[in-house]
């Protein structure tokens, strides 16, 4: 997790100038490790195959320069699609109103799995309204959450109905 923190302090300036936001790093494992770095516009302007090249050629220099991976790597540069990971604060403010799928990393009155409409943030916290009643989620506890491709998302996204950050 240390090296992953220190991949994103090292890249998020950069793509900041080039009018991105980082919204995830992952590196999974693997006889040669893939590094997946997922960006999108600050603009909610589409990503394009060139702007995923750009990307991967502007985080190759940096990371050529800091070597923060031992060995070699695959670099992966893609956009989050429609569907995306939710990640941070600004994520689930973004997308406040949305259904999503959140898992946690330990149980919550007996469950680690839930789906339900984002309700806004409280503090460190997500309130996502389910089917059994509202729960409030801390962050720092969630493992993964992403949203829910549905008609409504397509319609927000496809119309530019979506919160300024």
């Amino acid at each position: 997790m240390e090296s992953i923190r220190r991949i994103e302090d090292m890249i998020e300036p950069a793509l900041s100038e080039m009018g991105f936001a980082l919204v995830r790093v992952r590196l999974s494992g693997g006889a040669r490790p893939v590094l997946q770095i997922m960006a999108e516009h600050n603009d909610d302007v589409a990503m394009t195959v060139d702007d995923c090249a750009a990307i991967s050629h502007t985080v190759s220099a940096i990371l050529d320069v800091e070597d923060p991976i031992r060995g070699a790597y695959t670099l992966e540069v893609s956009s989050p699609g429609i569907d995306r990971p939710l990640i941070r604060p600004r994520d689930f403010q973004r997308y406040e109103g949305f259904e999503a799928k959140i898992e946690m990393r330990s149980a919550i009155g007996g469950r680690r799995r839930f789906r339900g409409r984002i309700a806004g943030m409280m503090g460190d916290a997500v309130r996502l309204e389910t089917k059994e009643g509202d729960v409030t989620l801390p962050l720092d506890g969630i493992l993964q959450a992403k949203l829910v491709l549905t008609d409504e998302l397509v319609a927000a996204v496809g119309g530019g109905g979506l919160k300024r950050e």
